[in-house]
């Protein structure tokens, strides 16, 4: 598989994106807002109330930054949901999307994971071609994990 260099722009996208995840009705209003190396006080809540120390943000949308049909990212999110459904208990996988903020990527569909490690989380990113994965560590600071 080739891979290229990552571009300093798509790393600034990657950095400036906003990592959005739906976790349902009665919890901050059934929204958490994640930021790149910014503490999350409602993912820390989260942790607390599931008994979680760790999460990842992962998609399967777009592989090494080559935009796809909205189809294709359907299905290719749909396969890794499966994944990650036979990975993790019930309950711990949330809905949610990367979004650029400068409007120049589109929308992502993308999963919350809570109790996935790091390593199992590394390798479902490079199984599905992305460059990089979101990884929030118990202090609940997400950072990128670069894959490529």
């Amino acid at each position: 598989m080739a891979q290229s260099k990552i571009s300093p722009d798509l790393i600034a996208a990657y950095r400036t994106a906003e990592y959005r995840v739906t976790v349902g009705a009665g919890f901050d209003s059934g929204a958490i807002i994640l930021r790149i190396d910014e503490y999350s006080e409602p993912l820390s809540r989260l942790f607390t109330v599931l008994g979680d120390r760790c999460a990842a943000f992962i998609t399967a949308c777009n592989p090494f930054s080559m935009r796809q049909s909205h189809e294709e990212n359907l299905a290719v999110c749909a396969h890794l949901r499966d994944g990650l459904e036979r990975l993790t208990q019930i309950g711990r996988i949330f809905e949610g999307e990367s979004h650029d903020p400068s409007g120049v990527w589109p929308v992502e569909k993308s999963f919350l994971v809570l109790g996935l490690d790091l390593e199992t989380s590394q390798a479902l990113g490079r199984e599905f071609g992305q460059n990089a994965i979101v990884w929030i560590d118990s202090d609940a600071i997400p950072r990128l994990v670069w894959l490529q």
